[in-house]
């Protein structure tokens, strides 16, 4: 089992020194969240919480996942860096492509993708991106991404996207992982059929369960339950020894861990010192027994 930690939009000035603290813990990983801008006015309800409101994020310091990464790749050797998740749709994708290949370069490929569509039309509004067909453009977007990761010439003609043959340098020796989010079937789906993995948004291992059975029976119905699938999972169920070894029999590969519900909209008020113990505790109780 492998361990991400997910800091929950803390101070900016503290993502630096918890990456050198989670690394040295023991931590395989950290988790990013995405959230290009707060709307004045959304009416959209977000599913992932008890209210379905986005009240949550305002003021809170979110940035960019991908700056994030940059700077705390470089503080590091041995961390990963999953972003859970990219809110993809609402990007261009060559613009994606070209992100994500320099970082990836740079931090000597310890970045995995993590996709999913935003729940808000008022982000695709806001970034003057359709709201219909989302699901679509991404699926394209994923074709886009990975064969401009090649280095080779690409062009792409179709309904959402006519882009001549080009090409991106440098690219990564090797695929950059694409993890799709979302519990939707069509997310679920999509994870099965074209991703390298899946990304959960939360629950315990009650609601998990069900999830993960879908999803073997998607990638059986594609003919790719053979290859490699890599499942992250956020659930309370990971500050246990038993739990972990729950989920890893579930078929979980990494365990995202956080230590603030950052959906009860209350400031991080936590010092670098108690974030510091926090994750040192989990090393100790959880990390080392396995």
């Amino acid at each position: 089992m492998r361990f991400a930690y997910n800091p929950c939009m803390p101070d900016p000035q503290l993502y630096i020194p918890l990456a050198k603290t989670v690394e040295e813990n023991g931590f395989d990983a950290i988790s990013l969240p995405d959230s290009v801008c707060y709307p004045k006015i959304a009416d959209t309800k977000y599913p992932y919480n008890g209210d379905g409101s986005r009240n949550f994020l305002e003021n809170m310091p979110f940035l960019d996942p991908f700056t994030a990464i940059a700077a705390m790749s470089a503080v590091t050797e041995n961390l990963h860096f999953t972003t859970s998740v990219l809110k993809t749709p609402i990007r261009n994708p060559v613009l994606l492509a070209k992100q994500i290949s320099s970082l990836a370069v740079l931090c000597n490929e310890r970045i995995s993708l993590g996709l999913g569509l935003s729940p808000w039309i008022e982000d695709f509004e806001i970034c003057n991106e359709p709201w219909p067909k989302r699901g679509k453009r991404m699926d394209e977007m994923l074709t886009i991404i990975r064969r401009l990761m090649t280095g080779e010439y690409y062009g792409h003609d179709s309904e959402f996207y006519q882009i001549p043959e080009c090409k991106i340098c440098p690219v990564p020796n090797n695929q950059v992982p694409l993890l799709i989010g979302g519990h939707a079937e069509a997310a679920l789906k999509r994870a099965a059929r074209v991703g390298d993995g899946w990304i959960h948004a939360g629950g315990d291992i009650a609601t998990l369960t069900p999830l993960i059975s879908r999803l073997k029976e998607f990638r059986e119905e594609y003919g790719v339950a053979d290859k490699p699938f890599q499942i992250h999972a956020i659930t309370a169920d990971a500050f246990s020894v038993d739990g972990v070894k729950k989920l890893e029999e579930l078929g979980v590969t990494e365990c995202i861990v956080g230590f603030r519900n950052a959906y009860n909209g209350q400031p991080d008020t936590a010092s670098l010192e108690q974030k510091e113990t926090e994750i040192k505790w989990f090393a100790d109780t959880i990390i080392s027994k396995l």
